[in-house]
């Protein structure tokens, strides 16, 4: 395999064939990490600002801290490692479904896992967020904590289990929950992730906020009036801001959109 190219692992889960790699940019001389499910490119080190300012302009809107936070999604660690960075978070949860994305972290095949894995704040949980907020069956693979050293949440989401997005905290509410999962709310990883967009998944998830409290979502589409509708349904002072980076894969700039709200008194 040629040194500019490495696939640092291979694995398949119920969404699909998933794979880290490793690329030399030959533009920059600097290693690009990229991950792909199936045939399609999910998360690139290329492109972070979205991931960074996800994290930035929820935060942005607490007053100060200590803060609790989740973020749905690990990744590369852009999101959650930005949170962990802000001197008013106090405790920090990333719920991510796949324990073949939190293994990398923890065996230091990303950058910024060795970091996000020791951090005495941060604590790594393998389930399916979109199942622990609106009551679903969850769709992770099984992990063993004695394998990934992280906590195991095989019950979250399922029937008459306990709701929340803290296994060892059933019901804990944050200041901030932090979302980057799926493309957008209208183009979805899975399925049954779709529920959580509509007001009753919206609903359920503000539940899990402190009065006050912040949802802050990722999307790669530009701003979708319908569900900035639906999203003020639930949330007070909603906004959708648009993320703007320079892409030089393709020459130009392309854009993400970012939503914030906060949840009613």
């Amino acid at each position: 395999m040629s040194a500019r190219f490495q696939e640092l692992d291979w694995q398949p889960t119920p969404m699909g064939e998933i794979s880290l790699r490793r690329r030399r940019d030959p533009s920059s001389g600097e290693d690009v990490y990229e991950v792909k499910l199936g045939d399609e490119y999910l998360m690139s080190s290329l492109f972070t600002e979205g991931e960074v300012e996800l994290t930035r302009l929820g935060l942005a809107e607490l007053a100060e801290g200590p803060l609790d936070v989740v973020v749905g999604g690990l990744g590369l660690g852009y999101t959650a490692r930005t949170a962990l960075d802000d001197p008013r978070v106090r405790s920090l949860v990333v719920v991510d479904a796949l324990p073949q994305v939190i293994d990398w972290h923890r065996r230091g095949l990303v950058p910024l896992g060795t970091g996000l894995s020791t951090d005495p704040r941060c604590r790594l949980v393998r389930g399916d967020f979109f199942a622990m907020v609106t009551g679903g069956s969850g769709t992770g693979d099984p992990a063993s904590p004695e394998d990934t050293g992280v906590t195991e949440d095989t019950d979250s989401g399922a029937d008459g289990a306990p709701r929340g997005l803290d296994p060892e905290n059933p019901g804990r509410r944050f200041h901030a929950i932090l979302l980057d999962v799926d493309h957008s709310p209208r183009h979805v990883l899975h399925p049954s992730h779709a529920a959580l967009y509509g007001v009753p998944g919206l609903t359920a998830l503000a539940d899990l906020l402190h009065p006050g409290g912040v949802f802050a979502l990722w999307s790669n589409d530009p701003p979708d009036e319908e569900f900035g509708t639906v999203l003020a349904q639930v949330f007070t002072d909603t906004a959708a801001h648009v993320v703007d980076f320079d892409n030089p894969l393709q020459g130009g700039t392309a854009a993400n959109t970012v939503y914030v709200a906060r949840r009613r008194d």
